[in-house]
């Protein structure tokens, strides 16, 4: 096998190698391949194997010239798992691969079986990332790629009210935009992902927040209540909390300027500036200060520092609310 690196464009390549630890893009790697191999041949056959399933030998067995010829597309996942010995047998067909036949490594990255991954990408192997999403601004991303990739648009606030509705499962992610792109016509906005997505945990716990932090105690603590009836878990509400205020924080001791400069600088997507600047009238230093203090004395509450974890949210709630009314 040549040891240029093959196109990412080249589905049929005859080695893909995806690295990383997100089971959805993993399987979106192999799924493309096969579509792309069916395609070609409608016969294709399609192994997926485990190393248990792959011993010494057994690729061997599989990569033996046919009678007829037929494309094959064999899928071996947590490769970095392989025996030693079925290691030298992967390394020893991808210095001369089949033609016919499409080898796609399912490997998490990292030390563990590295020696393969070395190899693999010296032979050529199309290479796909498929990395773990960690933070919340990749989940965005993903999310605004979906609706691009769907052929939709949706709005700056749309998509993140999603992420901040569905959490940070990318397989939910994925079908929340497909199932809004199905159901809704024209451009998806805010609204409309509250009306289907309103009651998640995320969803609720921030509307908690945004209602504490703008000084709203009554409607604050309505949702409190509505959110803790629903099974919302504590924690998050107290997570939400502190975003809020730190948010509020971060942005009054920030030098002006434009959104998208201040976005930067803060590692907040625009639209959330414009919001957070909208809730932070009548905070002051010692307002945000104060309001740390409650929340982490909540946290503390519903971590089994207390014996009332409600009473210990809404303390915090009203505590946060008063605290945005300093100035007032």
């Amino acid at each position: 096998m040549a040891t240029r690196k093959t196109s990412p464009d080249d589905l049929l390549a005859p080695v893909t190698l995806a690295v990383g630890q997100e089971d959805l893009l993993l399987d979106r790697a192999v799924q493309e391949v096969v579509a792309a191999a069916r395609a070609a041949d409608a016969d294709t056959d399609v192994r997926d194997l485990n190393p248990e399933q792959l011993q010494p030998g057994t690729l061997a067995e599989l990569t033996s010239p046919s009678l007829f010829a037929e494309r094959k597309v064999l899928v071996v996942r947590n490769a970095q798992d392989l025996s030693a010995d079925t290691i030298k047998d992967v390394k020893a067909y991808l210095a001369s691969p089949i033609e016919e036949i499409t080898l796609v490594l399912l490997h998490a990255g990292g030390a563990k079986g590295k020696g393969l991954l070395d190899a693999a990408r010296k032979a050529g192997a199309r290479e796909v990332a498929c990395p773990k999403t960690t933070k919340p601004a990749e989940r965005l991303t993903f999310v605004r790629q979906e609706f691009r990739a769907l052929g939709r648009s949706a709005t700056p606030e749309a998509c993140q009210a999603l992420v901040d509705s569905i959490g940070s499962d990318l397989r939910e992610l994925a079908s929340a935009v497909s199932q809004l792109t199905a159901d809704v016509e024209g451009t998806i906005d805010e609204a409309i992902v509250g009306r289907y997505y309103t009651g998640r945990a995320e969803a609720s716990s921030f509307n908690v927040a945004d209602r504490a932090v703008e000084g709203r105690a009554a409607e604050a603590l309505e949702a409190l209540r509505w959110s803790l009836s629903t099974g919302v878990p504590p924690v998050l509400i107290t997570s939400a909390l502190a975003q809020g205020v730190r948010a509020i924080g971060k942005l009054s001791s920030a030098r002006g300027g434009r959104p998208a400069d201040l976005a930067r600088e803060l590692g907040m997507p625009p639209w959330k500036i414009d919001r957070v600047r909208q809730q932070m009238r009548g905070w002051t230093p010692d307002g945000v200060s104060l309001a740390l203090r409650a929340v982490a004395e909540a946290d503390a509450g519903v971590k089994g520092g207390g014996d009332d974890p409600e009473y210990a949210l809404e303390k915090a709630v009203v505590a946060v609310a008063r605290a945005a009314r300093l100035r007032r």
